[in-house]
């Protein structure tokens, strides 16, 4: 039987319903599940840890809106994914984890050698949060440690086989306690980054000054290809300079949001008329290759590169956003408001 998908919101979990994701995860019958709002005791979460722990075919995990709302929540679900192998998505926006709920997470995460996608939007952090999350966009795409590996091992002493990856897709939303220093550091990473594809920092406090940080680390950046710069404060000042990046330096960037901001809509369309070119560029080199190569070329976002897709529309001052996992279409993701 192929695996399913599990997906409930906003209720309260019986003890039967619970019973019954235990005996799928154990089964190896769930590749995605959200549990996103729900509402369950502590020894039933515990019991949904416990079996997530040895689950080899989930994929996706979402526990957004607060269902990781403790200290012992958070280190149930650390000890679990200390065990889990196969977890590729992990959502936990609108968690209450500050830095310190971080830091417990931190080392199940870097060790993790299946995560390439995180969600801490709206999770209450700060600067120390960022310099852990750091480590998790190493520039050899491997997420690092504090000193370096042996021959044969990786950072944290595992076999090199076992290496974890660096996350290719990261959401730090609304989490307006990161102040411009973190933000500094952040953008350092990025630009070193060998993996990161998809970086979401909407409804952020960012600024003009951290939107120019930004710029140059999508101008050294190899793999960004979304960026989510919604609500961020940024002015025409900021729009100047990204479009200025966008037009004189070669990117792998593809989709720039910037709705909710003080720019001005012939700005945008500026901007988005530029991506829009490149990536007609990019599709018009791939017509030399064979067909198949081709119609790869004309799928979607979604299928060829498991990221955002900002369709330029005719009113520059609206914006189409399509999230996806980079999993496929047949699993969830979201990014909480």
């Amino acid at each position: 039987m192929l695996p399913s998908s599990i997906q409930i919101s906003g209720e309260p979990l019986s003890g039967a319903e619970v019973r019954d994701i235990c005996r799928g995860l154990r089964d190896n019958a769930v590749r995605l599940l959200s549990l996103r709002g729900c509402r369950l005791c502590d020894r039933d979460f515990g019991r949904i840890c416990r079996a997530l722990a040895g689950a080899t075919s989930l994929a996706q995990l979402n526990l957004n809106l607060g269902v990781v709302s403790s200290p012992s929540r958070i280190k149930q679900l650390a000890e679990a994914l200390r065990t889990n192998r196969s977890i590729q998505s992990l959502f936990l926006h609108g968690s209450p984890l500050t830095d310190a709920g971080l830091a417990l997470l931190n080392p199940a995460l870097a060790l993790h050698p299946a995560l390439v996608a995180l969600d801490l939007g709206d999770c209450m952090l700060g600067d120390e949060a960022i310099n852990l999350i750091c480590g998790l966009l190493p520039p050899d795409g491997a997420k690092s440690g504090e000193q370096g590996p042996a021959e044969g091992m990786n950072w944290y002493g595992l076999d090199e086989k076992l290496s974890a990856q660096g996350l290719k897709e990261l959401t730090l939303s609304a989490n307006p306690g990161i102040t411009p220093k973190g933000w500094s550091r952040l953008a350092i990473a990025v630009a070193h980054s060998s993996q990161v594809r998809v970086l979401n920092l909407d409804y952020n406090p960012l600024g003009d000054h951290v939107a120019g940080m930004l710029a140059v680390a999508v101008a050294s950046s190899r793999t960004l290809e979304v960026l989510d710069l919604e609500g961020t404060g940024l002015t025409n000042q900021s729009a100047q300079t990204l479009l200025d990046m966008v037009e004189n330096y070669p990117t792998a960037l593809r989709s720039l949001v910037l709705a909710e901001n003080s720019i001005s809509p012939e700005l945008q369309q500026q901007i988005c008329d530029l991506l829009s070119e490149g990536e007609e560029e990019e599709e018009t080199a791939g017509g030399a290759g064979n067909t198949q190569e081709r119609e790869r070329g004309q799928e979607s976002a979604v299928h060829q590169r498991g990221s955002s897709s900002w369709m330029c529309p005719s009113d520059p001052s609206s914006q189409m956003v399509l999230m996806t996992s980079g999993l496929g279409d047949s699993l969830l993701a979201e990014t909480e408001m």
